[in-house]
């Protein structure tokens, strides 16, 4: 068997179940670490959102937002897929079941993430465009600026700059 067969059949099954497990770390307005009910930590990439990097603007308001909304909390969540990083995608859903991904757009803190969108269920797709409209619309979090430059962008643009 080739080996990354051998790799891909050893990862599926550790990302295609649902899971569930207490939120422990929130890194920023996208990413969480949660330790399962079999202690394992699971860092996890929200899936469908992008939220300002850490020195853009709005970043610290949108990390309190996901603290506020999962720290401490028992979340369920579906693994996707793992990220280039090793990281879990996942929507992440709390007990009541609050899709986490889409209050951190309806609250104007994270843009839908286009670029993923065909990994989303339909359902998903139209209801983060949708919320992501309507804070626009409203001027809510960071679309209280005139032109706020999505995370996809100005990792663009530093990544181009050289150090100095």
């Amino acid at each position: 068997m080739r080996p990354v067969l051998v790799l891909w059949l050893l990862l599926v099954p550790a990302v295609a179940t649902a899971a569930e497990g207490r939120v422990i770390r929130v890194a920023d307005g996208d990413k969480i670490t949660v330790q399962a009910l079999d202690q394992r930590r699971i860092t996890i990439r929200l899936q469908g959102i992008d939220a300002p990097e850490r020195t853009m603007a709005y970043s610290q308001i949108s990390r309190r937002h996901l603290h506020d909304l999962v720290m401490g909390k028992v979340v369920t969540f579906d693994p996707e897929k793992l990220d280039r990083h090793g990281r879990t995608v996942a929507v992440v859903r709390l007990q009541d079941d609050t899709d986490v991904c889409l209050k951190q757009i309806e609250a104007g803190l994270a843009w839908r993430f286009k670029r993923f969108g065909l990994e989303q269920s339909p359902d998903d797709r139209a209801a983060y465009g949708a919320a992501e409209a309507i804070a626009k619309a409203a001027r809510r979090g960071l679309w209280r600026d005139e032109s706020p430059v999505p995370p996809w962008e100005f990792r663009a643009q530093h990544a181009a700059t050289p150090n100095r």
